[in-house]
């Protein structure tokens, strides 16, 4: 095909197609059992995958569907569902787990079913910061526990998110498969050539999946659409967020003006009263009378006049 136009040499995973073409394809599912397993620190070894239908009908007709990004199970049954979350959502952890009892309901394949599940898995990579207190913690792994003993309750049902913007290490920090694969992700659209660090035989696999330069045309149209839908979904996020940093600078700039206002007339009031104070004392008037007059108490009518100065508190 004819590259003249292509600026990048290598596919955006952040877009549907870019994700779906390294993630989403029964040719490339080497790529995704790799990536996976990485993810699992060899606590479960998946060897092998079969893709299953994307898209949930509810059980009835009012019923919310949901349209997974990649759905499959591996060779024991157990479901994994790989999401790309682009932005932020307001109730994202609530989507992700919503979305997992499709894969509960759709286990029930027998009228005496003994509710014996296999385990599901949910994997978030995320494009923003969900965690705003913990701002090196990344890999988030989130199972049901018991709150007193803090022990595993229920270790079938896991959800891990990747915080991808806080993976900020360098080719030459990079240690186990698991980081790489990260730096892929986070990096992948950016590279002009295949980082020294990743001489694994599947990022071989990856970087020649992913170079634009082998798409055919019908996958260069199709992911140029998927780059332009992502590309202005992130300038109106973008906008959005530039936006709101400067009304709220304005806030924070008025609120600030304001306090200072009220904080010079307040020391402006007690500078005055001071002053009255120190001349009713010169007249010998007395503390009572001084006290109502000033709104200064005893213990600061005499502090003054034994300093016998004028000072601003």
């Amino acid at each position: 095909m004819d590259t003249r136009y292509l600026k990048d040499r290598y596919v955006n995973p952040y877009t549907d197609f870019g994700f779906k073409k390294l993630f989403g394809t029964e040719i490339n599912k080497d790529l995704l059992i790799s990536f996976i397993n990485s993810l699992l620190h060899g606590k479960e070894v998946v060897k092998d995958l079969t893709y299953l239908n994307t898209e949930h009908l509810g059980t009835g007709e009012a019923d919310r569907k949901a349209v997974f990004d990649v759905y499959c199970e591996n060779e024991n049954g157990e479901k994994i569902l790989v999401e790309m979350q682009r932005g932020e959502q307001q109730f994202f952890k609530d989507r992700t787990l919503f979305y997992t009892t499709f894969p509960i309901r759709e286990q029930q394949v027998i009228k005496d079913w003994d509710y014996q599940l296999k385990a599901i898995y949910v994997i978030g990579i995320l494009n923003f910061k969900f965690d705003k207190v913990h701002d090196n913690y990344y890999h988030h792994e989130v199972q049901l526990l018991d709150v007193e003993t803090k022990e595993v309750f229920y270790d079938k049902l896991t959800f891990i998110y990747l915080e991808m913007q806080k993976f900020n290490k360098s080719e030459d920090e990079l240690n186990g498969m698991f980081e790489k694969w990260l730096f892929v992700l986070r990096n992948l659209s950016r590279l002009m050539e295949r980082p020294k660090a990743l001489q694994e035989r599947i990022f071989t696999r990856l970087f020649e999946t992913a170079e634009i330069a082998k798409f055919t045309k019908v996958e260069y149209d199709a992911y140029e659409e998927s780059l332009k839908v992502y590309r202005d979904w992130k300038n109106t996020i973008d906008t959005a967020e530039l936006k709101g940093e400067k009304k709220g600078f304005k806030k924070g700039h008025k609120e600030g003006l304001e306090k200072g206002e009220k904080i010079g007339i307040e020391k402006g009031e007690k500078r005055k009263a001071i002053e009255t104070a120190l001349e009713m004392k010169a007249d010998n008037e007395p503390i009572a009378k001084i006290m109502k007059y000033t709104k200064l108490t005893e213990e600061e009518i005499n502090q003054l006049c034994e300093s016998g100065v004028k000072r601003e508190l």
